[in-house]
């Protein structure tokens, strides 16, 4: 089958063929009939087979030419590159098309972007809470909502977007067609469509959690982070093979220290990018890295999900991330559109258990291979890997053995008091003949 046996008009036709595309992946071809009969719909396909197009297409080719307002399409993303790449893939597919669209995400000027919604659009394209901001202030109108597109809804999840998508769906229309994509299904999203979906018809391309057949996947054991580096970087030496280079590392501060120590090493041939950074340097970093300015681009899982990076040869995993599915997502970063892909992942022993359990999701083993002889084993240690010292307990009584510091002195004679008890009390009695009182007792 090729995209003129889809029911498409010569607009979207048109598109595609400039685009220099003929044939519809399998996700793009069995989603297309399903979101044409308005049914809800749960797309599973690995990362990288087209998914995005699969439900742009049958939306665009069902949307008609309209002048109200408010919007009638509503794509929800989890992050703001991926809001940025699904507003590129709109600009690709409609130039022939008369449709207004405009993508939302927070970090950016609120009010320019009320502008936008205020100026009506057909498809609003959003994260989750830049969408609710723009819609308890009443500037973006939910009620005309006909189709809903929740996109990577497993890592709206994991990053804590439940409560916001739950509000979202109370407030959209009851009568809507609910559209919901992504490469791995977990409990959390199951729960999801039970409570908001009306019977969804699944589409599973490949089941939950399954890789790509176009990617080779290798481990090799390094003790910590500086043993990590070492064989990275003769990795990186070879420029030939390693030619397009994603890192991924599982924090911040590990991503800065690593950019540090390879920008030395490799000088204008490395990017960083993480939630630390500013919008608009994180759009410069992957557009560098797409056009080549750089061949190795260090990242956290803030990139993980959706974005389509051409040509990436490897994708590394400095460590072995916690949760399965993000390793699924990571690697899927290569092997894209039936390209050969290297996926290299580097682990501690702390991160063996991770491995196991990323084995076990994808029911595939993992090659894993021992470090060439030549690499360091490194003493050094990063503070995250130093040994934790816990502090000694004490039984909490405070005894006095000696005098501690300087402030310690022995006490002027005229300043020493002894206490004498009732002796002394008796001596006043002797003295003044009664005892010393406050003032004249009452009769």
């Amino acid at each position: 089958m090729n995209f003129a046996d889809l029911n498409l008009n010569r607009f979207l036709l048109n598109a595609l063929d400039e685009m220099g595309f003929t044939t519809p992946t399998p996700i793009q071809e069995k989603a297309f009939s399903v979101i044409m009969s308005s049914k809800d719909v749960v797309g599973i396909a690995q990362t990288g087979t087209g998914k995005t197009f699969a439900y742009l297409l049958p939306i665009l080719r069902k949307l008609t030419f309209s002048t109200q307002k408010f919007p009638r399409v509503l794509i929800v993303v989890p992050t703001r590159e991926l809001v940025v790449q699904v507003i590129k893939d709109l600009e690709s597919l409609t130039p022939y098309i008369n449709v207004r669209f405009a993508g939302v995400y927070g970090g950016t000027n609120l009010n320019k972007q009320k502008q936008l919604v205020y100026e009506g659009q057909d498809i609003i394209v959003a994260t989750p809470g830049r969408l609710l901001d723009l819609t308890l202030d009443g500037i973006l109108k939910l009620k005309q909502i006909q189709m809903l597109v929740i996109d990577e809804v497993d890592e709206m999840m994991n990053l804590g977007f439940r409560p916001q998508l739950i509000t979202l769906l109370d407030l959209l229309p009851k009568k809507r067609q609910s559209i919901l994509f992504s490469a791995t299904l977990t409990k959390d999203v199951a729960g999801l469509l039970n409570q908001f979906f009306k019977s969804p018809v699944k589409i599973e391309i490949a089941s939950s959690g399954s890789p790509l057949d176009t990617i080779d996947q290798q481990a090799y054991p390094a003790p910590n982070f500086y043993t990590k580096l070492n064989f990275l970087v003769h990795l990186l030496q070879d420029r030939d093979t390693f030619t397009k280079v994603l890192v991924f590392v599982k924090n911040k501060k590990q991503a800065n220290i690593l950019f540090e120590e390879l920008d030395e090493i490799i000088p204008e041939q490395v990017g960083v990018i993480h939630s630390n950074k500013t919008q608009n340097y994180r759009l410069r970093s992957i557009k560098k890295f797409e056009r080549g300015s750089f061949s190795i681009l260090i990242a956290t899982d803030i990139i993980a999900r959706g974005l389509d990076l051409t040509d990436v040869s490897h994708v590394i995993n400095f460590d072995i991330p916690e949760e399965p599915e993000n390793y699924i997502h990571r690697i899927g970063r290569t092997g894209r559109a039936e390209q050969k892909g290297i996926a290299i992942s580097l682990f501690s022993e702390s991160e063996a258990e991770y491995l196991g359990e990323i084995e076990l999701l994808m029911n595939t083993a993992i090659n894993v291979y021992d470090l060439p002889n030549n690499i360091e084993i490194s003493t050094r240690l990063i503070d995250e890997e130093m040994p934790k010292i816990e502090p000694e307990r004490t039984s909490g009584k405070k005894t006095l053995t000696e005098p501690s510091g300087p402030a310690f002195h022995e006490k002027k004679e005229k300043n020493r008091r002894v206490n004498l008890g009732g002796s002394y009390r008796r001596e006043l009695a002797k003295k003044y003949k009664k005892p010393k009182t406050r003032g004249q007792k009452r009769k």
